[in-house]
């Protein structure tokens, strides 16, 4: 008989697409685990990823150097923890900058980084690759952290507390939890998209590249040199096809003596006609003047004045869900009203006066008084009112009767944005303001997710109409990227086409047609159209295998805003989870044991999810849902090993605390 007992079968967790989103819960589980103290029992996690393990799609480390991220270098850390002296590890270890001014390959042999930089993609895919391999070497030794490149295409519940994780190479992983961190999606063709890409078949030597991030487009092949490319979109992806279309094919940039950037042909371009609804291409954001630990301070737009509002609603309509237009979007524009003065008077009269004004200002705000006296003593009355939907439509009505005169007024335009920028994020009274719509987003987020809002609200108030807005004007590319397009523009290699946009098809001429209403002669004919917008998330529309698998089967389903008194509802696309714990819900909405997902997929059930790190010195959402899911994961451990195992882990994470409770009946 032998008496050797068998070893304990390994507590094993698979964490689904290794992005941002997917190495913040390694590195939060990875510093649990080791703060727990000693634990015989073994623990295997899988980390999974389709492209490449530890950067994941977007920010793999194949990519261009010119797609650039939109947060300054200072602003960004995979790690839970500020560097301490010690060695880099989880909970503890250096920003995007600090790792590249010392960790970095290259690090010796590239300027000194300043912390208001802005890095590559590729270089943040680099710095994704580090915080993964930092986690690996500092796992406590009865932890294994496996590097598994394949691409899951279905999760199934096993027998109890267990899971089937299934590989396209048809291995299967057995798993106690699974987090489902996919990132973005593909989405199946729209009608717009069937019938460019029907058009495009039907005649050769046409091209239709649908929406998806620019490093994946086959822009190479599907566009000649000397073409005509209509761009539709000018968000921040737009600048990613431009220059992928123009430096990548051997281009550059030349700063004259005057300052202004003038552009030097390679020879292969196409040319671009570009355009969006707004006709403006995003904005640039302000240059960065904050301390990376600093968060604006909400004088209006507070908890207790979202919680007042809530009762108010509950107290009328028996449901405590809030209109957006009516209960939250005054508040917020309170808000950046208040910045946006009181920035004004410093850049005028100094610190001294733009505090007495900022107490004065914010006490008639708060009563809603009227404010014009007091903006007329502090010498405001020449400054116009800040209006965020102006500013996202400025050509709203206007028409133009040939491409010069519309070129001209977009030129002026693009030229103040970038005087503006120039000024900054601290003294830059416009700039100030938006980039208090950044800070914002963690109250805004407390209020609406979840179902916060009534189902109406949500779906136009907040997300046809605010949202657009709100990332138009606070998430812009540095101000460069402006200056680029001015000068390729001058250059005669991109035109925008105008204000309402129209993109479609011409049967006579077998091309596309790109144009824009109220410019006159604007319309222009092209052999590839590509849409350079990031799909929406949408769970129904999702053309992963594994996303199709989870909904089709009822493992997952789609969250719907639902108001119980009126009975209307809002499907959001986004994937059900739990507050509090973000476990999944299932298609009978019964919450899994074992199934967690954050991130993107639950895009519309909690707002922004597409932010990629945390931030030094901050106990950001990104960290604390990181930490939230993380502790929930390791909860049996700790409840297995009695209460040693569990005080400690309680301690581990009681620097980053978790999202906050809050019923909305």
């Amino acid at each position: 008989m032998n008496s050797h007992a068998q070893p304990p079968v390994p507590y094993t967790v698979v964490v689904v697409g290794t992005g941002p989103r997917g190495v913040s819960v390694l590195e939060r589980l990875a510093v649990l685990l080791r703060d727990a103290g000693t634990d015989p029992h073994p623990v295997h996690i899988y980390a999974v990823d389709a492209v490449e393990v530890g950067a994941g799609r977007v920010w793999r480390t194949d990519q261009d150097p010119w797609y650039t991220m939109n947060t300054v270098i200072g602003q960004v850390t995979m790690f839970s923890g500020e560097p301490d002296g010690g060695r880099p590890r989880p909970g503890a270890g250096p920003s995007l900058g600090q790792w590249l001014a010392a960790y970095a390959p290259d690090a010796a042999d590239r300027p000194a980084p300043d912390p208001d930089d802005f890095a590559s993609r590729l270089d943040y895919g680099r710095y994704l690759r580090f915080v993964h391999r930092t986690i690996t070497e500092e796992l406590p030794a009865h932890v294994r952290l496996f590097s598994v490149r394949g691409r899951v295409t279905a999760v199934r519940p096993g027998p109890p507390g267990e899971y089937r994780v299934t590989l396209d190479d048809s291995r299967t992983l057995t798993a106690h939890k699974v987090v489902l961190a996919t990132g973005h999606p593909r989405n199946e063709p729209d009608d717009f998209d069937r019938t460019m890409q029907e058009f495009a078949a039907e005649h050769p030597g046409l091209a239709y590249i649908a929406g998806d991030s620019a490093a994946d487009m086959d822009l190479a092949s599907a566009v000649p040199p000397g073409a005509t490319v209509a761009v539709r979109g000018l968000g921040l992806s737009f600048y990613d096809v431009v220059l992928s279309l123009t430096v990548g094919r051997g281009g550059t940039f030349a700063r004259e003596d005057d300052g202004r950037l003038r552009y030097v042909p390679g020879g292969r371009e196409p040319r671009i006609v570009a355009g969006s609804r707004s006709g403006l291409p995003i904005p640039a954001r302000g240059r960065s003047q904050k301390d990376p630990g600093y968060v604006h301070p909400a004088l209006f737009l507070t908890k207790e004045a979202v919680a007042a509002a809530r009762a108010r609603r509950r107290e009328a309509t028996g449901s405590a869900l809030l209109d957006f237009a009516e209960d939250l979007l005054p508040l917020l524009l309170k808000e950046v009203e208040h910045v946006y003065r009181t920035t004004y008077v410093r850049m005028r009269s100094g610190e001294e006066a733009a505090q007495e004004f900022a107490r004065a200002h914010a006490q008639l705000l708060h009563a809603d008084e009227d404010t014009s006296v007091l903006l007329k003593e502090a010498g405001l009355d020449d400054v116009p009112a800040l209006d965020l939907w102006a500013l996202a439509r400025p050509f709203e009505g206007e028409s133009f009767e040939s491409p010069l005169q519309w070129r001209e007024r977009l030129f002026d335009v693009l030229r103040r944005d970038v005087a503006e920028a120039a000024l900054g994020t601290v003294d830059g009274p416009l700039k100030a303001a938006l980039d208090a719509l950044r800070d914002l987003r963690g109250i805004v987020r407390w209020a609406v997710d979840y179902g916060g809002l009534l189902p109406h609200s949500h779906r136009d108030a907040f997300l046809r109409d605010y949202v657009p807005v709100n990332a138009l004007l606070s998430a812009g590319p540095p101000m460069v990227r402006t200056e680029q397009l001015m000068a390729l523009m001058e250059a005669g290699v991109v035109e925008v086409a105008g204000p309402g946009t129209r993109f479609a098809t011409d049967a006579a001429t077998g091309r596309f047609v790109v144009g824009s209403p109220q410019v006159a002669g604007s319309e222009r004919t092209a052999e590839v159209l590509i849409d350079a917008r990031i799909p929406t998330p949408s769970l129904p529309r999702d053309t992963s295998p594994l996303m199709r698998q989870l909904l089709a089967e009822g493992v997952v389903r789609e969250f719907v805003n639902t108001d119980e008194p009126s009975g209307t509802r809002f499907a959001t696309g986004g994937v059900d989870v739990v507050e509090g714990s973000f476990r999944v819900r299932d298609g009978a909405g019964h919450v899994h044991p074992g199934l967690y997902a954050l991130g993107i997929p639950t895009e519309h059930v909690r707002w922004f999810t597409q932010i990629g790190n945390g931030r030094p010195g901050v106990a950001t959402d990104f960290m604390k849902v990181a930490d939230t899911v993380a502790r929930d994961v390791l909860a049996p451990l700790a409840a297995g090993d009695g209460p040693r195992a569990h005080h400690a882990l309680v301690a581990a994470q009681a620097a980053l605390a978790g999202p906050e409770s809050r019923a909305h009946g």
